[in-house]
């Protein structure tokens, strides 16, 4: 399926403070020099906020990462959870088209969604508040034929269900999520033979459609007003810049793990040897002392490389090197380890010229140029 972004785009995005703040405690997350890695977290951010990723969204994520623009719309555009149009208002609904709904009737919710929403999947209702489309097997299957809306499953659904479910939604009301047709769970149509604890009438739903229901939020969708979800390492209030603790520090262990080891160690040596030295500290490493390497004020007369070339480097990479007074591969294919370390430390990110090779990178580039 070819995905494209939107004809149609925003002229900017931002995320909204509480929503900058969990991102970047998502990037905490990952070691200096591999912020990459919290691209989907922050895409699924970007998304959960506007509804779908344009391309303003995606080049700030690729900002706050370090990334190259094509880099983050290339992971954008690989899964398919992620939506480049816009969705509905209200909710985006995704009915699951795999062999058990298939059999127990998701044409016919299909049928609904054509008739209710739009005739082609991913195109806004009238009112603006629907899209939807047909996905794979979402695991549901005892409980088909059923639909993802939001954050939750609406189960056992009918076409008439389905069809007042959307009216319901599109009154400002939320459907209770969870199956559709009486039954408490996943258990057989014809009644539950054993853990029946449930009929007590202590908790009216299933735990999954009680826990939503007592929120409310089924189909909000999350804007950072939630119990922000920040890194282990961070205490609540911390910035997410603060350093993790150190990598080699292993966790306690407890006084029954403790005696166990000793039994093992014990058994694996004679009592006569004697106990083994610790071992020596090893000594952090000394920090490379900076150093600036040669920089121009403009490019050569023949014009600057195209540094983009170099993988990790995108159009705003470029340009802080340009402003640091770099604009020609033969430039960076001669920096020391000290002169890394001062352009290390002009970058938003340290580790990544390393990482990528940009040295050995710009040598090759410079001998075809």
């Amino acid at each position: 399926m070819l995905r494209r972004l939107h004809h149609e785009q925003p002229e900017s995005f931002a995320f909204t403070p509480a929503n900058q703040a969990w991102a970047e405690a998502q990037i905490t997350k990952y070691p200096e020099g591999r912020q990459a890695s919290a691209i989907i977290p922050l895409l699924w951010r970007a998304q959960e906020q506007e509804g779908w990723l344009s391309r303003p969204a995606i080049e700030t994520v690729a900002d706050m990462l370090g990334m190259a623009y094509i880099r983050a719309l290339e992971v954008a555009s690989f899964y398919f959870m992620f939506q480049l149009k816009p969705t509905g208002s209200v909710a985006h609904i995704q009915i699951c088209g795999t062999l058990s709904c298939m059999i127990c009737g998701a044409e016919d919710l299909v049928a609904v969604c054509k008739d209710v929403i739009n005739e082609k999947p991913f195109e806004l209702s009238a009112d603006g508040k629907f899209t939807w489309e047909e996905v794979e097997c979402l695991g549901a299957c005892t409980n088909a034929p059923m639909a993802q809306i939001g954050k939750d499953y609406y189960e056992d659904l009918t076409a008439d269900g389905l069809r007042k479910m959307l009216a319901d939604m599109a009154a400002g009301q939320v459907p209770v999520p969870g199956p559709q047709n009486g039954r408490y769970a996943a258990e057989p149509l014809s009644g539950l033979t054993s853990l029946t604890d449930h009929e007590s009438g202590k908790q009216q739903y299933n735990a999954s459609a009680q826990l939503a229901t007592d929120i409310g939020d089924s189909i909000k969708r999350i804007d950072g007003t939630e119990v922000p979800l920040l890194t282990p390492w961070l205490k609540s209030g911390a910035s997410a810049s603060a350093p993790k603790p150190p990598a080699e520090k292993a966790r306690p262990k407890s006084a029954v793990q403790q005696d166990k080891a000793a039994k093992a160690v014990s058994k694996a040596k004679p009592k006569t040897e004697p106990a083994a030295k610790p071992a020596a500290k090893e000594e952090p490493a000394a920090a490379v002392e900076e150093k600036q390497p040669e920089v121009l004020t403009a490019a050569r007369d023949g014009g600057a490389d195209d540094l983009k070339q170099i993988s990790g480097v995108g159009p705003k990479l470029e340009g802080v090197l340009n402003e640091l007074g770099f604009y020609h591969f033969d430039q960076i294919a001669k920096w020391t380890d000290a002169e890394v370390a001062w352009v290390d430390a002009r970058l938003k990110f340290k580790g990544r010229i390393e990482r990528d090779g940009w040295i050995a990178q710009a040598a090759e580039l410079a001998k075809k140029s």
